[in-house]
């Protein structure tokens, strides 16, 4: 038995992760390696590489975590109310999250959790369902995405 059969998907829904962006429900299309952040139920073309205070396009630190300076998450610290869980998806592969990115996040009191893309993808949709999305916020980069050399 299907309990949601009769819930209409969002319409920031993920259709298809794409190797250079996504695809939505609405029919809304993030491509040219662009991620996408998912805030109240609006969609946004999102680049945290470009972010970067250091000059850098490389996401992870010394440390092989995947770190984020604090002015890409500018639209969470400004949104009201605020989502309860930030789904993150860095990409093909799952990566730890840096302390410091952790910790920007966790101030504004907001929840992290953080998967591979295709995977945070399908979380996103199943939780934004359920819980609407007001209350589920995402952060993805394509699954094409990779460390610059």
């Amino acid at each position: 038995m299907d309990v949601f059969s009769g819930t209409p998907p969002p319409t920031t829904s993920i259709d298809v992760c794409l190797s250079d962006g996504f695809h939505f429900g609405n029919g809304l299309k993030i491509t040219g390696g662009s991620g996408c952040l998912l805030v109240a139920g609006e969609a946004f073309n999102w680049r945290p590489w470009a972010g970067r205070t250091d000059g850098r396009r490389s996401m992870l630190n010394g440390k092989g975590q995947w770190d984020a300076q604090g002015s890409v998450w500018g639209l969470l610290d400004v949104v009201w109310p605020k989502p309860e869980l930030l789904i993150l998806g860095l990409g093909p592969t799952m990566l730890p999250l840096s302390p410091e990115t952790r910790q920007i996040i966790t101030a504004m009191g907001i929840r992290v959790d953080v998967q591979d893309t295709r995977n945070a993808a399908s979380q996103f949709n199943l939780l934004a369902t359920e819980r609407g999305v007001g209350e589920i916020a995402a952060a993805m980069i394509p699954i094409g995405w990779r460390e610059p050399r």
